[in-house]
């Protein structure tokens, strides 16, 4: 009997195991990740740039909410939100309360889908189908005519009042000091919100430099940015595949970017041109699927220095 049920019973346990963990402490083991971009001109000094993402906020997330109050110790020169800030529509006011000592420094944000929509129960394991159907992720469409809309406006205006610029499909200027720093952005390619003509054109020349920021890395946007001279990207949306094998590495990535590039530093070609782009692996999951492994949940503090002569 032991002989004929043990091995069963110890992949049971073993994937029991593996569950606990995923779901009761990695989701909750936040991370700030530290990246150094040299995409600044000669001579100007280093600026440091906290981005946050895919926060994806539930009521009642007291350690989530504390750990990116913390973040302000950081004292970043500017702060990069890139979207889908909730996962529960009567969460905003635990999201502009997380968020609220971050925004006592300069920002700019973009809105992912799960700002304006609330999460829905669906198969995770359809991402691997899509995938092995060649679909990539893809959402081509615009959300079900009867899926739950999200008070995102409140958190707009909480982000707008408190001084942060609104990158919805255009352009925006920071100035710091003696430094002026443009960006463009756009709304979500996910659920196909993102309108570059709106935007073309390339860095602004009275600039010292221009980012373009987007909460989904979606190849024809980062081709887009990357062919008009944009040094840096910046996006989120991919969770890190937020269920990674060890050793491994993530299996999706809920978009056409290949799984090399799932999150962290790396570089994109287009036209000629070479940018840098860096992916949040985000420090949330929709509220339906509250678990990682081999992904752990982060912020990401960028310290852009100048380019070598």
């Amino acid at each position: 009997m032991r002989a004929r049920y043990g091995v069963p019973l110890s992949i049971a346990a073993a994937g029991a195991a593996g569950v606990a963990y995923a779901a009761g402490f990695e989701v909750r083991s936040f991370r700030l990740r530290r990246v150094t971009v040299p995409v600044l001109p000669q001579g100007m000094r280093d600026l440091r740039v906290l981005q946050v993402s895919d926060i994806h906020m539930v009521r009642g997330q007291r350690k989530k909410r504390r750990w990116l109050q913390s973040l302000a110790g950081l004292r970043p020169d500017f702060v990069v939100n890139t979207g889908d800030n909730l996962s529960d529509p009567e969460a905003v006011p635990e999201v502009v309360d997380a968020l609220g000592p971050l925004m006592e420094f300069p920002g700019v944000y973009v809105f992912g889908s799960n700002d304006y929509y609330g999460p829905k129960l669906r198969n995770p394991a359809r991402y691997l189908f899509e995938k092995a159907q060649g679909k990539h992720g893809l959402n081509g469409n615009a959300p079900a005519v009867h899926a739950l809309h999200n008070p995102w406006e409140p958190m707009r205006d909480a982000f707008d009042a408190a001084g942060w610029t609104n990158l919805t499909n255009t352009r925006g200027r920071l100035k710091l000091d003696s430094c002026e720093l443009a960006f463009t952005g756009l709304d979500d390619p996910h659920i196909k919100r993102d309108r570059y003509a709106q935007v073309e054109g390339g860095p602004e020349a009275d600039a010292d430099i221009s980012i373009g920021v987007v909460h989904a890395p979606y190849l024809r946007v980062l081709d887009s940015f990357t062919a008009d001279g944009y040094p840096l990207i910046l996006a989120g949306h991919t969770h890190g595949g937020q269920l990674c094998v060890p050793f491994y590495g993530a299996l999706v990535t809920n978009c056409d970017l290949d799984t090399d590039r799932v999150k962290g530093l790396s570089t994109h070609r287009s036209a000629g041109h070479t940018s840098y782009l860096h992916v949040s692996a985000g420090c949330g999951t929709n509220r339906y699927t509250p678990v990682r492994f081999a992904c752990p949940p982060e912020a990401t503090l960028l310290t852009l220095t100048a380019r070598a002569s």
